[in-house]
């Protein structure tokens, strides 16, 4: 299913502003692009190098791979005095919304920042969500606390691993109350 469209959303543009004072809130829009991917990187780079996983999607995801995702997903993004600082996705499967790159900059982390934004992605999902589900890097431990934080929980690892599951990431899933 692809994302809501922008027409059906409406989004508190300072949601963030206990965490980040000057910041705003948006949809993802095509101008946000180039700036998202040079996020996703200064995100990504530090998880791979605490996973051993160079090979993460998000470190060589072309412009166009990213523009694919954050069109046909409900992308968020935030802005602080005009620099993209933070973004996120959700996206229908099924009865399951899928949430992934999660993302503040670095310089921004620990502001509570992530956790507002998983907090919003959630309450965007559609009404026939029955849960949540995500993926981080097993050695991962800050995202993993705050996942559990809010609610999620580990999945077993599958054996064998199926197609699409990246070596040495880790699922959780939260159940929608």
């Amino acid at each position: 299913m692809a994302a809501q469209s922008p027409q059906q959303i409406d989004l508190p543009r300072d949601a963030l502003s206990d965490v980040l004072p000057d910041s705003t809130l948006s949809l993802f829009t095509a101008d946000d692009l180039a700036e998202l991917v040079v996020l996703q990187r200064c995100c990504w780079v530090p998880e791979a190098v605490l996973n051993d996983m160079l090979d993460l999607p998000p470190l060589h995801e072309t412009h166009n791979e990213v523009l694919a995702w954050a069109t046909t997903s409900t992308t968020l993004v935030v802005r602080e005095r005009g620099r993209l600082v933070a973004a996120v996705r959700g996206q229908v499967e099924g009865s399951d919304w899928h949430v992934g790159r999660l993302m503040v900059a670095p310089d921004l982390t620990g502001r509570g920042a992530g956790s507002h934004l998983l907090r919003l992605i959630e309450s965007l999902a559609p009404p026939h969500v029955e849960q949540f589900i995500l993926f981080t890097g097993a050695r991962s431990e800050r995202n993993i606390r705050m996942y559990q934080n809010a609610g999620y929980r580990l999945l077993p690892t599958p054996d064998p691993l199926p197609p699409n599951h990246i070596s040495g990431a880790v699922h959780m899933v939260k159940p929608r109350l």
